[in-house]
């Protein structure tokens, strides 16, 4: 099958008018643009909110003013650059400074902005030492960028020296490639043995891939990731919830029920960070919780299995419910273990996009002492 054709050129692209790219000329200075013709192919031009368009297509409204481009502190956690240690048990290893589209919302955009920082793992000899010293450390997440961007013959390097690790059980690849690009799994059979000879019966190799609105869907796709099953790949789904793409109750209710059809348990959908550029992306707080129990209910079980978090400073934070009155919070993955399942109550705020903006906190729980 035919490789994808990729355009970082906007102006490559014959259906963009005019006067439209000229009005997007000052969000390309400031951010850069990448697609290829296989996802550009499933935009429809006639519709003018078509959700595929507006994850891809660069939109004036980026240049608003708000968040900051490291949102979740995640140079605070770097022990070198490009291997972070948040979670006690997991590590996160930036290998790739590329991906195949750049999702306008994205929460790593200074990687592209700010190359000369190099914030990507080059170092792999001390990554694999440190983790190696750190037997806490059972979970590995490969990312960036996106893993798959590497080449195979790199990955191979990569994982083959995690699976020596004897405290590494899983690895983690996060990747928005089976969307952008399927064909990289479907042509590539080095990469289907690859999967095959680590993700092995008691420690599997994980997919962590991100379809955010059922359009991404394809058959092409929906072929990649069953290679990647036979193969003895585990996949799982996270998307952020995004205002114009999957904010709707039915559309992000037949995204979780596609996904559970296919295999591919939704993992966790997450509150649009506040990065630079993502307000027009970004949804309040109650707003996403409302959207995404709604989308819950047209589900079954396996439907219903992600968690609606935000990637806070301080941890993965759970928005587990709301009364008339408060909403709930649950650290899930605390960055200090202490904090492991604490849960906040807070005085409603329909205007808050983040944990940091609910300035009420009404009582706060202390976690279940687990030291036994």
């Amino acid at each position: 099958m035919a490789e994808p054709r990729y355009v970082n050129d906007i102006r490559e692209i014959e259906e963009i008018e005019a006067k439209d790219l000229e009005n997007m000329n000052q969000v390309l200075e400031k951010y850069e643009f990448k697609s290829n013709d296989y996802y550009l192919s499933l935009i429809d031009w006639e519709d003018p909110n078509d959700p595929i368009k507006r994850i891809i297509i660069p939109c004036r409204e980026e240049l608003q003013k708000w968040g900051e481009l490291d949102a979740s502190n995640e140079k605070k956690y770097s022990i070198i650059p490009g291997l972070q240690h948040k979670y006690r048990s997991t590590t996160v290893v930036l290998a790739s400074d590329s991906c195949g589209g750049y999702c306008r919302y994205c929460f790593r955009k200074r990687l592209f902005i700010h190359p000369e920082q190099k914030e990507v793992l080059r170092d792999y000899e001390t990554a694999f030492q440190y983790i190696r010293e750190h037997s806490e450390i059972n979970n590995v997440l490969i990312t960036g960028g996106d893993a798959l961007m590497l080449s195979t013959e790199k990955l191979e390097n990569l994982i083959s020296n995690l699976r020596e690790i004897p405290n590494v059980k899983i690895i983690r690849l996060g990747t928005k490639l089976l969307s952008y690009d399927p064909y990289r799994v479907i042509n590539d059979p080095t990469l289907l043995e690859m999967v095959k000879k680590h993700s092995l019966k008691d420690k599997r190799i994980y997919f962590m891939l991100h379809f955010s609105h059922p359009k991404e869907i394809t058959d092409v796709s929906l072929k990649a990731c069953d290679m990647l099953i036979k193969a003895g790949g585990i996949l799982c789904n996270q998307t952020p919830l995004l205002r114009g793409i999957n904010d709707e109750p039915k559309v992000l209710g037949e995204l979780f029920n596609t996904l559970s059809y296919m295999g591919v348990p939704p993992y966790y959908v997450f509150l649009c960070r506040p990065t630079t550029g993502n307000l027009t992306y970004a949804i309040p707080v109650e707003e996403a919780f409302h959207v995404f129990q709604t989308a819950r209910g047209m589900c079954s079980g396996l439907g219903k299995r992600a968690k609606l978090t935000m990637s806070h400073s301080d941890g993965k934070i759970e928005v587990v419910a709301m009364t008339e009155e408060n909403t709930i919070f649950r650290i899930h993955r605390a960055a200090d273990p202490d904090d492991s399942g604490k849960v906040f109550i807070c005085k409603r705020n329909p205007e808050a996009y983040w944990f940091d903006d609910y300035e009420d906190i009404i009582d706060t729980i202390s976690p279940i002492d687990l030291s036994y």
